[in-house]
C-alpha cells in the first residue's frame, strides 16, 4: 500500500515536470535570442585570436552562474554579464581592446558630444573613441588585430548613427583584411519601411547610405546590404560574418532591455523616435532635458493654449538642452499607440504654429536626406501627398532590402 502511494506520488510529481518542461519549450521557441546570447556560433571563430571589441551599454549576454538556492543547495541562475568582460575572461580568445561609438563605451554622453578615448575600469582595456574627430579605426588602431567584433544594438533608423560606425568600421576592416563579425540584435522598428530616401548629395554622419528614415533591418542585414551594395570606398568588400538571431522576425515586438543611448529611455521613445527626431533641425525641443525625452514636443514659440507645457532642465545625456529653464507648449505623445509608419502631422502642426521665422535649422536637410521636405512643409502640402513623393524611392530600396534580408 506504501509503495503504491509512493509510486503515485512519484508519477504525480513526474507528470507536473513534464508539464513544465514543455512549458519552458514552448516558450522558449517564442524567445527571441540574440546572437551574442549563441556563444557556440561565435566563440569557435575567435579562438587563438587577438580580438577587437566594438561595443557599448547594450552589449550584453546573459550567463549561467552558480548560485546558492536555497539553504547548502546549490544551483544556478542567468545573469546579465557584458560581452567585454565575457570575451576578457573566456580562455583562447584574447581582446586587446574596445573601440566605442557616439555615447560612449558606458553609454553616458550626450548626443553630438565627442568621445574621448580612455581605459576601462574594470578590465584595464584601452577604449579607443570612433565619435569626434577619429570616426574609423585607423591601421595603427587595427595593427595585430586578427578580428573584430561588432556587437551594439541599432533602433532602425537612418540618422541614428550606430550604422555609420559600422560602415566605417567595415571600410577598416575591409583595407586591413581584418574579418567583421557582426552579433545580430533584434530591430524594434524594423516593422515598416517609411521616409524619404538620403539623397547622395546630402550623405553625412547621420545619413550615409541611399535608403529610407526607416528601413526595416537588423544591424547584420544592414551589413550585409553595406557589402553587397559596395558603398565602402572604392567598392571594397569586408569579410563579414552575421551570426543571426534565433526566434525573430521583422514583425516581432521587442522590448530593449537596455536603453541604448541616454535620450532613448524607453519602447515608447524607440518607437516615436523616427517621427520626433525632425525636430532636432528645428527650433522645437523633443524632450531633452527631461525624463519624457522623444515622447513629448514643445516649444516657447508655439501657442500657448496647447493643453501641455514642460520646462527643460540639464540631466544626464543633455548638458545643454534646447530651450533650458524655459517653458515650452506642445503635446505629450505618451499614451500614442505603436506606429507602423512616419508621422508628420506633429511636424506639420508645429510648423504652421511656430510664431518666430527661424523654425528650420541647417541640421533639418541632413535628418531629412533631401531638400524637399523642408519645401513641402513650409509650403503646407499635405500629409498624404508628401508621402506620395517618396514612394517610387522606397519601391526601389524595398529590391534592394530583399536580397540581404536573413528573416522573414
Amino acid at each position: 500500500m506504501i509503495l503504491t502511494a509512493r509510486k503515485s506520488t512519484y508519477l504525480f510529481f513526474a507528470f507536473l515536470l513534464m508539464i513544465h518542461m514543455s512549458s519552458c519549450a514552448q516558450n522558449s521557441s517564442n524567445t527571441i535570442v540574440t546572437a551574442a546570447d549563441q556563444t557556440s556560433l561565435y566563440l569557435k571563430k575567435l579562438k587563438g585570436k587577438k580580438i577587437a571589441v566594438v561595443a557599448n551599454q547594450t552589449s550584453v549576454l546573459s550567463v549561467l552562474q552558480r548560485a546558492e538556492v536555497s539553504e547548502n543547495v546549490m544551483g544556478s541562475k542567468k545573469v546579465t554579464q557584458h560581452l567585454v568582460d565575457f570575451l576578457h575572461n573566456y580562455n583562447g580568445v584574447t581582446v586587446k581592446k574596445v573601440f566605442a561609438p557616439e555615447h560612449g563605451f558606458r553609454g553616458k554622453a550626450d548626443a553630438g558630444e565627442e568621445i574621448k578615448d580612455g581605459v576601462d575600469t574594470k578590465t584595464g582595456l584601452p577604449i579607443i573613441s570612433l565619435y569626434g574627430k577619429n570616426k574609423k579605426p585607423s591601421k595603427e588602431q587595427l595593427k595585430g588585430i586578427n578580428a573584430v567584433v561588432f556587437d551594439i544594438q541599432d533602433v532602425g533608423v537612418r540618422f541614428y548613427t550606430y550604422i555609420s560606425t559600422l560602415h566605417y568600421v567595415m571600410e577598416a576592416c575591409a583595407e586591413s583584411g581584418i574579418p567583421v563579425i557582426v552579433l545580430d540584435r533584434p530591430n524594434p522598428n524594423g516593422h515598416y519601411i517609411d521616409g524619404p530616401v538620403l539623397e547622395p548629395e546630402h550623405k553625412s554622419f547621420v545619413g550615409m547610405h541611399p535608403v529610407p528614415v526607416v528601413y526595416g533591418m537588423t544591424i547584420g542585414e544592414y551589413a550585409k546590404m553595406i557589402n553587397g551594395e559596395k558603398w565602402l570606398a572604392n567598392g571594397i568588400k569586408a569579410k563579414l560574418t552575421v551570426i543571426p538571431l534565433k526566434n525573430y522576425t521583422h514583425q516581432s515586438e521587442y522590448s530593449l532591455p537596455i536603453k541604448p543611448s541616454p535620450n532613448l529611455p524607453n519602447d515608447v521613445s524607440i518607437n516615436l523616435y523616427p517621427s520626433l527626431c525632425f525636430f532636432e533641425g528645428t527650433n522645437v525641443s523633443a524632450g531633452r532635458g527631461t525624463d519624457m525625452q522623444f515622447q513629448v514636443y514643445g516649444s516657447p514659440f508655439l501657442s500657448d493654449k496647447n493643453p501641455f507645457s514642460y520646462t527643460p532642465s540639464p540631466n544626464e545625456g543633455a548638458k545643454y538642452p534646447k530651450h533650458a529653464y524655459m517653458i515650452c507648449y506642445g503635446e505629450d505623445l505618451r499614451k500614442t499607440p505603436r506606429l507602423k509608419e512616419l508621422n508628420l502631422s506633429w511636424l506639420m502642426k508645429a510648423c504652421k504654429e511656430n510664431t518666430t521665422k527661424n523654425f528650420f535649422n541647417k541640421f533639418f536637410t541632413k535628418l531629412a536626406g533631401t531638400t524637399m521636405l523642408q519645401s513641402q512643409l513650409e509650403g503646407e502640402v499635405p500629409q498624404a501627398d508628401i508621402k506620395r513623393t517618396w514612394k517610387e524611392g522606397l519601391e526601389k530600396f524595398k529590391k534592394v532590402r530583399a536580397k540581404y534580408l536573413l528573416y522573414k
